[in-house]
């Protein structure tokens, strides 16, 4: 059975030789954006290790010490909950905003993105222009040429590698990281991670590129099940612009038959993925829209009306009622609005001290030679503050109990995990069930607003 054009198609996209995009350099609106959040996310990624708060790096995940500080805020292990309230908050937000206008993420925000144009900039400011460097890479290898491929190539080096010690900056205070790599004194996890992410960085930013995007990323497969006819896409104005052609500036396109799109093919040379928005949708598109900044300038140019290729929905191009707030919208955004709210709450109410109630498992209880009844606990108390505290305990539920304390003072330093053994023993008399509620309470004497209130249980024998 002879293939379809579409089976040949599929398989000499999948096995066809890579074919190098050289993606035309574009200025607008869009590009702005892009340049913008390239300079945000990258500033913010390189300087903010270098900054010091309260004594101490201002974002550091020290994982020996097991402390996690965020400026003012420090989070030990038992604080992961927050870790995975953020990933469903971040998971929200790409839902929402893929619905609400495409693929935002991918085109201005995506560590890809961002990295990949950094790179491209460096080769243009090496090898020049779109049209010079597909004439060099088509040239003899000559001292020029070598010489421009050590350069780009070196500089793309110096820059992953900074990327890579910055990132272990963020695990290991940088100062001291800094220091042990200028005197060749790197621990050997220190120095395989730097060289790890320098190596992914420059394999992924300056060679696979939009190979990533097409064939590596799962967003782009899955992308579709989040849009629909209002969602805002990248589009061509397929009614408005055919049949394609080139003309003059004085051409009457009515009598020649024309649409608006002269054909010059640079939405194609600008974009990252080297596809034709001509085409329609495709999963290869990164939202990054500067099909649209450069057909806007060709528009100018013409004296057209913008938008041939726009930020559209598919229900405007038909000529169909657009709806930008539609209950997918308004659910993602109410539930952002909760989880976010809750989240922020949680971490300003947040008590750097926790309290764990424990009792002997051996006995439910004893009598004593006095004729009480004895319960036997161990009290696990973690400081999760970032200074030393000593604590005053207090217990309360039964009138006239008597708590025997192991320690006279309960003091526990930064980050550690007391166990503090008691008892607590109670005259029968006092008793009205076999089993009494009781509450523990811990107060920091340095900081009285540090405490934390944990309920527990007395057994003792049956009331008769």
């Amino acid at each position: 059975m002879k293939p379809d054009k579409v089976t040949e198609e599929v398989v000499d996209e999948a096995f066809a030789k890579h074919k190098k995009v050289y993606p035309r350099e574009v200025h607008g609106m869009f590009a702005t954006f892009r340049l913008l959040g390239v300079v945000i996310l990258l500033g913010g990624y390189y300087l903010v290790p270098w900054l010091q708060w309260d004594g101490h790096q201002a974002i550091l995940f020290d994982l020996p010490a097991r402390k996690f500080y965020i400026f003012s805020l420090t989070f030990w292990p038992q604080d992961f909950i927050y870790l995975a309230v953020l990933l469903i908050i971040a998971a929200f937000t790409l839902f929402f905003f893929t619905a609400l206008a495409g693929r935002l993420w991918c085109g201005y925000a995506c560590p890809q993105t961002v990295w990949t144009e950094v790179f491209l900039w460096i080769e243009r400011k090496v090898e020049g222009s779109r049209n010079k460097q597909i004439k060099l890479d088509k040239s003899p290898l000559t001292k020029y040429k070598l010489s421009r491929k050590l350069i780009k190539h070196s500089l793309w080096i110096l820059l992953s590698l900074w990327t890579g010690f910055t990132f272990v900056g963020y695990f290991t205070p940088i100062l001291e990281l800094g220091e042990s790599f200028i005197q060749l004194t790197l621990g050997p996890w220190e120095f395989f991670w730097i060289f790890f992410y320098a190596f992914a960085t420059y394999g992924n930013a300056g060679w696979m590129r939009e190979q990533v995007c097409i064939y590596m990323c799962p967003y782009a497969r899955f992308q579709s099940a989040m849009l629909d006819n209002d969602t805002l896409v990248i589009s061509y104005d397929e009614k408005r612009g055919e049949p394609r052609g080139s003309r003059n500036k004085k051409t009457d396109l009515q009598s020649k038959g024309l649409g608006e799109c002269v054909d010059c093919t640079l939405c194609v040379q600008v974009c990252p993925t080297g596809i034709d928005i001509r085409e329609g949708m495709q999963y290869q598109c990164i939202g990054c829209a500067s099909c649209v900044d450069v057909c806007n300038q060709v528009m100018d140019k013409m004296g057209y009306a913008r938008n041939l290729v726009s930020y559209t929905t598919l229900n405007t191009i038909e000529g169909k009622k657009t709806r930008l707030l539609r209950p997918r919208i308004i659910i993602y955004f109410l539930l952002l609005v909760v989880i976010s709210s809750a989240l922020f709450y949680k971490m300003a109410t947040r008590v750097p001290l926790e309290l764990d109630i424990v009792r002997d498992r051996n006995a439910l209880y004893r009598e004593t030679n006095e004729g009480l009844i004895e319960n036997i606990y161990v009290l696990k108390v973690i400081n999760m503050d970032n200074i030393t505290h000593q604590y005053k305990l207090s217990v309360t539920g039964v009138e006239n109990m008597k708590v025997v304390q192991r320690k006279s003072t309960i003091i526990v330093s930064s980050g550690e995990m007391l166990d503090l053994p008691l008892s607590i023993q109670i005259d029968p008399a006092d008793l009205d069930s076999a089993s009494v509620s009781l509450v523990f309470k811990l107060v920091s004497m340095e900081t009285p607003d540090v405490k934390v209130e944990e309920p527990g249980r007395f057994i003792g024998p049956l009331v008769r």
